[in-house]
């Protein structure tokens, strides 16, 4: 892990995000790549180009001037930052910021949503996460020791499951596996569970080396285990993996990793499938 993309927008939660890739970058030798996105609506734009590139010049120098402010903070000492800043909010120049500088990872702080909020709007985190191809550390408070001794990896054992499963074992020392058992037509057998889980980790290790590591547990829907199994394993970090759905599939199939990411008080990790 060599670079790290931290998305800012000046607020509380962005610093959190800032202060704890800081850790991580001190941890790995990282440079940090601090991203702003400008307030400028690109499908609304109808101003001359003069007075566009006056009004970029303004927003540029403004953020300029909150970019040195926001990161004269004692626990960059010793770290090699560089901002960024895009003209347009679009959520996909994350991704390409990161194909740029070949970046490892995302931070982003996020105070999550609900109810008519979640639904009609979604958080820029969740724009974030569904964008982008590498893993998304998504945490909601101040970073403290930041040790991530137990990651409670959520999974249906799926042979889709077994690339970001992997990615996750380079990062982490410590997995626990949760399968989320849940009624109607996703229901299995404790049997039929087995026999997944086996075939699973015999194509993802080549044995069944980690089979204690497997938690199994019967909830109503899957965010809501996936949050309960980490909780009582004592996790300190969730992972889990995204198809990255957008437009309708999103709208009426939703997302596990984003609705845990936004009701998750514990960080949360994603990983693209």
């Amino acid at each position: 892990m060599k670079k790290i993309i931290v998305p800012i927008d000046f607020s509380e939660y962005s610093e959190y995000a800032l202060e704890t890739a800081a850790i991580l970058a001190k941890r790995n030798n990282a440079e940090l790549l601090v991203l702003h996105m400008l307030e400028i609506d690109k499908g609304r734009v109808t101003d001359s180009n003069n007075e566009l590139n006056e009004k970029m010049v303004f927003f540029l120098k403004l953020a300029e001037r909150k970019f040195d402010e926001f990161l004269s903070k004692d626990y960059l000492e010793g770290v090699d930052v560089t901002p960024i800043v895009k003209h347009f909010k679009v959520f996909s120049e994350v991704a390409e910021v990161a194909d740029e500088h070949a970046a490892d990872m995302i931070v982003m702080g996020s105070h999550g949503s609900s109810g008519l909020s979640e639904i009609f709007v979604g958080s820029n985190t969740e724009k974030v996460v569904r964008h982008s191809e590498l893993p998304v550390l998504v945490v909601k408070q101040k970073p403290t020791k930041l040790e991530f001794n137990t990651v409670a990896f959520a999974s249906d054992f799926s042979k889709e499951m077994v690339e970001p499963y992997l990615k996750a074992r380079q990062l982490f020392d410590n997995l626990k596996l949760i399968h989320v058992n849940v009624p109607g037509e996703g229901f299995r057998s404790s049997s039929e569970i087995d026999a997944t889980v086996a075939d699973f980790l015999k194509t993802a290790n080549g044995n069944l080396d980690k089979i204690n590591d497997i938690h199994y547990i019967a909830d109503y829907s899957i965010e809501k285990g996936i949050l309960n199994a980490a909780n009582l394993i004592g996790a300190d970090l969730i992972a889990v993996p995204t198809h990255g759905r957008k437009g309708l599939a999103h709208f009426f199939a939703g997302s596990v990793s984003e609705d845990v990411a936004n009701h998750s008080t514990l960080p949360v990790i994603t990983f693209k499938i």
